[in-house]
Protein backbone atom coordinates (compact mmCIF):
# COMPACT_ATOMS: atom_id res chain seq x y z
CA UNK A 1 0.00 0.00 0.00
CA UNK A 2 1.46 3.25 -1.27
CA UNK A 3 0.00 6.51 0.93
CA UNK A 4 1.41 10.12 0.29
CA UNK A 5 1.54 13.29 2.63
CA UNK A 6 1.04 16.40 0.29
CA UNK A 7 1.34 20.19 1.15
CA UNK A 8 2.95 23.61 1.18
CA UNK A 9 6.64 23.85 2.26
CA UNK A 10 5.61 24.73 5.95
CA UNK A 11 2.45 22.60 6.13
CA UNK A 12 3.49 19.59 8.16
CA UNK A 13 3.77 17.27 5.74
CA UNK A 14 7.54 15.45 7.53
CA UNK A 15 6.35 15.38 10.84
CA UNK A 16 2.67 13.49 10.05
CA UNK A 17 4.48 11.14 7.69
CA UNK A 18 6.50 10.36 10.77
CA UNK A 19 3.82 9.92 13.14
CA UNK A 20 2.04 8.01 10.60
CA UNK A 21 4.79 5.99 10.13
CA UNK A 22 5.12 4.88 13.73
CA UNK A 23 1.10 4.76 14.75
CA UNK A 24 0.94 2.25 11.67
CA UNK A 25 3.47 0.43 11.28
CA UNK A 26 4.23 1.63 7.86
CA UNK A 27 7.86 2.59 6.20
CA UNK A 28 8.17 6.08 5.25
CA UNK A 29 10.26 7.92 2.74
CA UNK A 30 11.31 11.21 3.20
CA UNK A 31 11.69 14.43 0.93
CA UNK A 32 15.70 14.68 0.55
CA UNK A 33 16.54 17.83 1.47
CA UNK A 34 19.46 17.20 4.12
CA UNK A 35 21.70 16.27 0.79
CA UNK A 36 19.90 18.87 -2.13
CA UNK A 37 23.01 20.72 -3.21
CA UNK A 38 20.53 23.36 -5.03
CA UNK A 39 18.14 23.91 -2.09
CA UNK A 40 20.10 26.87 -0.30
CA UNK A 41 21.38 28.52 -3.61
CA UNK A 42 17.66 28.10 -4.97
CA UNK A 43 16.60 30.12 -2.03
CA UNK A 44 19.08 32.57 -2.18
CA UNK A 45 18.63 32.71 -6.05
CA UNK A 46 15.22 31.27 -7.26
CA UNK A 47 16.14 32.14 -11.07
CA UNK A 48 19.40 31.15 -11.57
CA UNK A 49 18.99 27.86 -9.73
CA UNK A 50 14.85 27.06 -10.68
CA UNK A 51 15.08 24.35 -13.43
CA UNK A 52 18.22 22.39 -11.71
CA UNK A 53 16.48 22.45 -8.73
CA UNK A 54 13.22 21.31 -10.14
CA UNK A 55 15.55 18.66 -12.06
CA UNK A 56 16.73 17.02 -9.24
CA UNK A 57 13.62 16.52 -6.97
CA UNK A 58 12.00 15.60 -10.25
CA UNK A 59 15.25 12.74 -10.83
CA UNK A 60 15.35 12.03 -6.61
CA UNK A 61 11.09 11.45 -6.98
CA UNK A 62 11.12 9.25 -9.49
CA UNK A 63 13.94 7.23 -8.16
CA UNK A 64 11.32 6.96 -5.08
CA UNK A 65 8.97 5.31 -7.43
CA UNK A 66 10.94 2.88 -8.63
CA UNK A 67 12.18 2.03 -4.78
CA UNK A 68 8.27 2.02 -4.14
CA UNK A 69 7.42 -0.72 -6.70
CA UNK A 70 10.22 -3.14 -5.34
CA UNK A 71 9.23 -2.68 -1.74
CA UNK A 72 6.29 -5.35 -0.50
CA UNK A 73 5.77 -2.99 2.45
CA UNK A 74 3.17 -0.62 3.66
CA UNK A 75 5.16 2.89 2.65
CA UNK A 76 4.27 6.88 3.43
CA UNK A 77 5.76 9.27 1.65
CA UNK A 78 6.56 12.46 2.25
CA UNK A 79 5.58 14.67 -1.12
CA UNK A 80 5.02 13.11 -4.45
CA UNK A 81 5.87 13.74 -8.00
CA UNK A 82 2.91 15.38 -9.22
CA UNK A 83 3.62 18.38 -6.88
CA UNK A 84 6.81 18.82 -8.36
CA UNK A 85 4.97 18.27 -12.06
CA UNK A 86 2.06 20.61 -11.37
CA UNK A 87 2.58 22.95 -8.36
CA UNK A 88 6.67 23.91 -8.05
CA UNK A 89 7.61 24.00 -11.83
CA UNK A 90 4.30 25.82 -13.30
CA UNK A 91 4.69 27.78 -10.02
CA UNK A 92 7.73 28.79 -11.45
CA UNK A 93 7.43 29.54 -14.54
CA UNK A 94 4.16 31.49 -14.09
CA UNK A 95 6.10 33.97 -11.45
CA UNK A 96 8.90 34.38 -14.55
CA UNK A 97 11.52 32.60 -12.04
CA UNK A 98 11.83 29.33 -14.86
CA UNK A 99 12.43 30.98 -18.64
CA UNK A 100 9.83 28.96 -21.10
CA UNK A 101 12.20 26.55 -22.63
CA UNK A 102 13.80 25.08 -19.28
CA UNK A 103 10.06 24.30 -18.27
CA UNK A 104 9.17 23.16 -21.68
CA UNK A 105 11.97 20.58 -21.21
CA UNK A 106 11.48 19.83 -18.02
CA UNK A 107 7.52 19.17 -18.64
CA UNK A 108 8.87 16.87 -21.43
CA UNK A 109 10.37 14.36 -19.44
CA UNK A 110 7.95 14.44 -16.52
CA UNK A 111 5.03 13.37 -19.18
CA UNK A 112 7.70 10.27 -20.17
CA UNK A 113 8.10 9.54 -16.73
CA UNK A 114 4.19 9.75 -16.43
CA UNK A 115 3.76 6.75 -18.42
CA UNK A 116 5.25 4.36 -15.28
CA UNK A 117 3.09 6.48 -12.71
CA UNK A 118 0.33 5.46 -10.47
CA UNK A 119 -1.70 7.43 -7.81
CA UNK A 120 -1.18 6.29 -4.09
CA UNK A 121 -3.70 4.39 -2.32
CA UNK A 122 -4.25 7.58 -0.50
CA UNK A 123 -3.31 10.81 -0.89
CA UNK A 124 -3.45 13.01 2.86
CA UNK A 125 -3.47 17.12 1.75
CA UNK A 126 -2.12 19.20 4.85
CA UNK A 127 -4.30 22.21 3.85
CA UNK A 128 -2.74 25.54 5.53
CA UNK A 129 -3.19 29.29 5.04
CA UNK A 130 -0.31 31.93 4.84
CA UNK A 131 -0.19 32.82 8.71
CA UNK A 132 0.03 29.01 9.67
CA UNK A 133 2.99 28.24 7.03
CA UNK A 134 5.30 31.33 7.76
CA UNK A 135 4.35 30.37 11.80
CA UNK A 136 5.72 26.34 11.25
CA UNK A 137 9.03 27.64 8.81
CA UNK A 138 10.07 30.12 11.66
CA UNK A 139 9.37 27.75 14.29
CA UNK A 140 11.84 24.60 12.48
CA UNK A 141 14.43 27.37 11.98
CA UNK A 142 15.84 26.30 8.76
CA UNK A 143 18.15 28.99 7.74
CA UNK A 144 18.19 28.49 4.15
CA UNK A 145 14.02 29.05 4.29
CA UNK A 146 14.81 32.62 6.00
CA UNK A 147 14.32 34.18 2.41
CA UNK A 148 11.56 32.45 1.21
CA UNK A 149 9.18 35.14 -0.28
CA UNK A 150 5.18 35.28 1.07
CA UNK A 151 4.21 35.59 -2.83
CA UNK A 152 6.10 32.43 -3.25
CA UNK A 153 4.10 30.63 -0.90
CA UNK A 154 0.96 32.00 -1.55
CA UNK A 155 1.25 31.49 -5.61
CA UNK A 156 2.06 27.79 -4.03
CA UNK A 157 -1.18 27.38 -2.02
CA UNK A 158 -3.24 28.84 -5.12
CA UNK A 159 -1.47 25.73 -7.20
CA UNK A 160 -2.21 22.86 -4.60
CA UNK A 161 -5.96 24.09 -4.43
CA UNK A 162 -6.29 24.05 -8.14
CA UNK A 163 -4.23 20.76 -8.36
CA UNK A 164 -6.61 19.34 -5.34
CA UNK A 165 -9.95 20.22 -7.03
CA UNK A 166 -8.99 18.12 -9.56
CA UNK A 167 -7.00 15.10 -8.28
CA UNK A 168 -8.64 11.90 -9.80
CA UNK A 169 -7.24 9.18 -6.87
CA UNK A 170 -8.79 8.72 -3.29
CA UNK A 171 -8.18 12.04 -1.22
CA UNK A 172 -8.28 12.95 2.59
CA UNK A 173 -8.24 17.00 3.23
CA UNK A 174 -6.35 17.47 6.16
CA UNK A 175 -7.14 21.67 7.75
CA UNK A 176 -3.86 22.24 9.87
CA UNK A 177 -5.10 25.83 10.27
CA UNK A 178 -7.13 24.26 12.98
CA UNK A 179 -5.99 20.74 13.79
CA UNK A 180 -2.74 20.39 15.22
CA UNK A 181 -1.61 16.94 14.93
CA UNK A 182 1.29 17.54 16.39
CA UNK A 183 0.24 19.83 19.15
CA UNK A 184 -2.81 17.84 20.71
CA UNK A 185 -3.30 14.01 20.69
CA UNK A 186 -6.85 14.25 20.15
CA UNK A 187 -6.32 16.12 16.84
CA UNK A 188 -4.04 13.24 15.97
CA UNK A 189 -6.80 10.98 17.02
CA UNK A 190 -9.31 12.72 14.52
CA UNK A 191 -6.41 12.20 11.64
CA UNK A 192 -6.18 8.48 12.36
CA UNK A 193 -9.61 8.14 12.59
CA UNK A 194 -10.18 9.95 8.95
CA UNK A 195 -7.20 7.54 7.27
CA UNK A 196 -9.18 4.83 8.50
CA UNK A 197 -11.93 5.28 7.46
CA UNK A 198 -10.70 6.12 4.08
CA UNK A 199 -8.43 3.15 3.74
CA UNK A 200 -10.53 -0.08 5.93
CA UNK A 201 -14.07 1.56 6.04
CA UNK A 202 -14.13 2.06 9.70
CA UNK A 203 -15.96 4.46 11.56
CA UNK A 204 -17.79 6.43 8.33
Amino acid sequence: MHIAVAGNIGSGKTTLTGMLAKHFGWEAMYESEENNPYLASFYEDMQRWSFNIQVYFLNSRFRQVIELRKKKKDVIQDRTIYEDAYIFAPNLHDMQLMPTRDFENYTSLFELMAQFLEYPDLLIYLKADIPTLVAQINKRGREYENTIRIDYLQHLNEKYEQWISNYPGKLLVIDVNTIKFAERAEDFGVVIEEINAELFGLFK
